[in-house]
């Protein structure tokens, strides 16, 4: 039986993407982007922690609404993910890639005080929504619409998920 042979296109990764953005620009998208990413995965484990691990007076209300937050961040991850390999960008690899580039900080303890748990969410979100507005201006430069639309929803997303840890620390 014949082989089939393919002929490779030359001098094109295996991973390349034609996207029409240039080097430097999906450089760039891709650095921002993966540094959210990063983040957001951190913070989507750290919210599943502190749902697990919450107790005390307001506990199904808090326990629900984690649940809630942290399904709404995983979410996000695919998007973010797909869109640094839809402009031409490669994306994490493994956990270890997510602790290089993660800016929020772990929060490891054996127990939290629930309004400690929902202050530092609180304050990571609000961290989050300074580095997607970082990465909307990395993509508007680059004039990357779909980035920069994306973005604007997941900034909405977060200003949501901090004004309602704020408010349930009140």
């Amino acid at each position: 039986m014949p082989t089939q042979t393919h002929e490779k296109a030359p001098n094109v990764p295996k991973l390349n993407t034609p996207d029409g953005f240039t080097a430097e620009e999906v450089k760039n998208l891709s650095s921002v982007l993966n540094a959210v990413l990063a983040d957001a995965f951190v913070l989507y484990l750290k919210t599943k922690n502190f749902h697990w691990h919450i107790s005390g007076p307001h506990f199904r209300d808090y326990h629900l609404m984690l649940d809630e937050q942290a399904t709404q961040i995983f979410a996000i991850t695919d998007a973010i993910a797909e869109r640094v390999r839809k402009i031409g960008g490669t994306t994490i690899r493994s956990i270890g890639h997510i602790a290089r580039l993660q800016r929020l900080v772990d929060n490891d303890q054996p127990f939290v005080d629930p309004l400690e748990m929902l202050f530092e969410l609180h304050a990571d979100n609000k961290s989050l929504v300074e580095s997607l507005r970082s990465a909307h201006e990395v993509a508007a430069k680059a004039n990357d619409y779909a980035t920069t639309s994306l973005i604007e929803v997941w900034i909405d997303e977060a200003e949501r998920r901090a004004w309602f840890l704020f408010e349930a620390t009140r």
